[in-house]
């Protein structure tokens, strides 16, 4: 599913239009009867509704919902805000529609001097100020009407954007100044700052409705930023052959685990194996020989010279994917042992946690790493690597250009995981739950993404399904045995279940 732009988003419905073809002002309509569908399915007649409609055609649409509400006995009160005495042609077309349907007594068009209604528990308001147009904060009289609506106990409804809300960067907005809605509509498609965890508190519950712009058009279209379907992932998964044995299906190298984190090593094999690779071999201190014999007994064991940490690069001609970091820890030593074994790699390499912490601490060491790599940063884990960021967008954007920078992949994990990849493209996830904010979920992915690159898939591919599969497996499991008790290593439990929702 593509995400577009502002611009894009304008741009498609002048596409529909011309080629449909339709009027705008029917499409306006088209739109409107799906928002007021979406409002009766869900509020009764008898529920007062008051619509605050902008001049641009967002307005436009909040008038046409007026209407169409007025015509099943709703009771609606409607105010328009023109203050500049400029309406958009649509807007001003619905307009006279309502006007002529029921009276000039249902419609108070605000130009100056405005007195608010009463909103109070029980009643709708309607948002329809602005919508995915504004490019900039909310400010004067429009920012006041947004504070008193957001201090009512009035439930609210958004149409496509919540007023006051960018489609895409809000660094610099004025949260004060923007709705917070109970229900967004939001039309065809999300937008970007949907998916940023700073915004939901604007959004409340989404519901994207299609009001079938053209088809044609959304395929022309170039979307820098996608958000990853199911069905996108059925041409990506590899047939097992019938005749496969061990040694063709990949032998994945895992370089994990100090005293006192060999859980996250067990972790990361377990994965790797449920993840399909034929052989893993786990090099680790020699402390940890007998935890992770007996907890991953099918994983082969390659162990470091020294006792409790990772201290020396081993040769890894034999592999065809490794995964680093998970439990590694952050001694000198090791940060020196960690470089070296991922410059001598030629292989695919996942990095995660501990690795990434000691490129945090190196930004030098960043210009090492091979073409391909797959960084695999929670949040702050990109900050130390990329400088502090003010919100989820400016984070974001680091995360493509050093991907682009390294030629190499970058996975922000949240609750919307954003693959960022090479060419600058950026695909979100959305699989997965608050139950996997849990200790070692990362190490789970870091064995799976590896596992899949053993197995012959390429990085992208590894990436969109390891992503998918780590947090189908993380939803399967919270619907069994539910959120709060999730650990990680349920995760793997579940990661077959997952493997075989997909292959159906």
């Amino acid at each position: 599913m593509k995400i577009f732009t502002r611009t894009q988003i304008k741009e498609l419905d002048k596409y529909t239009i011309e080629h449909e073809p339709i009027k705008s002002i029917d499409l306006m309509e088209r739109a409107a009867r799906a928002i007021t569908n979406a409002i009766t399915d869900r509020w009764a007649a008898s529920v007062p509704v008051v619509v605050f409609a902008g001049p641009g055609n967002n307005g436009g649409d909040a008038l046409a919902v007026a209407r169409m509400l007025t015509d099943q006995n709703y009771q609606v009160q409607t105010f328009l805000f023109n203050i500049s005495n400029h309406l958009s042609e649509d807007c001003a077309a619905n307009k006279e529609r309502l006007r002529s349907t029921r009276g000039n007594d249902l419609l108070t068009e605000v130009t100056q001097e405005f007195d608010p209604p009463r909103l109070e528990e029980g009643m709708l308001v309607i948002d329809g100020l602005f919508g995915s147009g504004l490019n900039k904060p909310l400010a004067g009289g429009f920012a006041s009407l947004v504070k008193y609506i957001n201090t009512s106990n009035a439930e609210v409804v958004s149409i496509d954007v919540p007023s006051g809300l960018m489609t895409e960067d809000n660094t610099y907005n004025v949260r004060a100044n923007i709705i917070k809605a109970t229900l967004t509509l939001t039309l065809q498609q999300k937008k970007l700052a949907f998916l940023f965890a700073e915004n939901q508190q604007f959004i409340g519950e989404l519901k994207t409705l299609d009001i079938r712009l053209s088809k044609e058009g959304i395929e022309k279209t170039e979307a820098q930023y996608t958000i990853t379907e199911e069905k996108d992932l059925y041409p990506i998964l590899k047939p097992r052959d019938p005749f496969a044995h061990k040694g063709t299906m990949g032998h994945a190298l895992l370089v994990a685990g100090s005293y006192g984190m060999a859980g996250a090593a067990v972790l990361a094999a377990k994965a790797c194996m449920r993840a399909g690779a034929g052989k893993v071999t786990v090099h680790t201190p020699k402390r940890n020989i007998q935890i992770l014999q007996t907890a991953v007994p099918e994983a082969i064991l390659h162990t470091d010279r020294e006792e409790t940490f990772f201290s020396e690069a081993m040769p890894t001609e034999e592999f065809q994917a490794m995964g680093i970091g998970p439990g590694l820890g952050t001694t000198e030593q090791t940060s020196i042992a960690m470089i070296a074994q991922i410059r001598r790699t030629q292989c695919p390499v996942v990095a995660d946690a501990d690795a990434l912490n000691i490129l945090g601490t190196r930004q030098a060491w960043m210009q090492q790493l091979p073409k391909g790599i797959i960084l695999t940063p929670h949040p702050k884990e990109l900050d130390r690597m990329e400088g502090q960021s003010l919100g989820s967008y400016e984070r974001l954007a680091k995360a493509r250009q050093l991907a682009e920078k390294l030629q190499g992949y970058v996975i922000l994990k949240g609750h919307y995981t954003a693959i960022c990849m090479p060419d600058g493209h950026v695909a979100f996830n959305t699989t997965g739950n608050a139950g996997m904010a849990t200790a070692g979920s990362g190490d789970v992915l870091t064995g799976i993404l590896t596992g899949l690159l053993a197995r012959g898939y390429h990085q992208r591919e590894a990436c969109l399904l390891g992503v998918y599969l780590h947090g189908l497996a993380g939803d399967l499991a919270a619907r069994e045995l539910g959120e709060e008790s999730l650990m990680a290593s349920d995760i793997i439990r579940f990661l077959p279940k997952a493997f075989l929702r997909l292959k159906k």
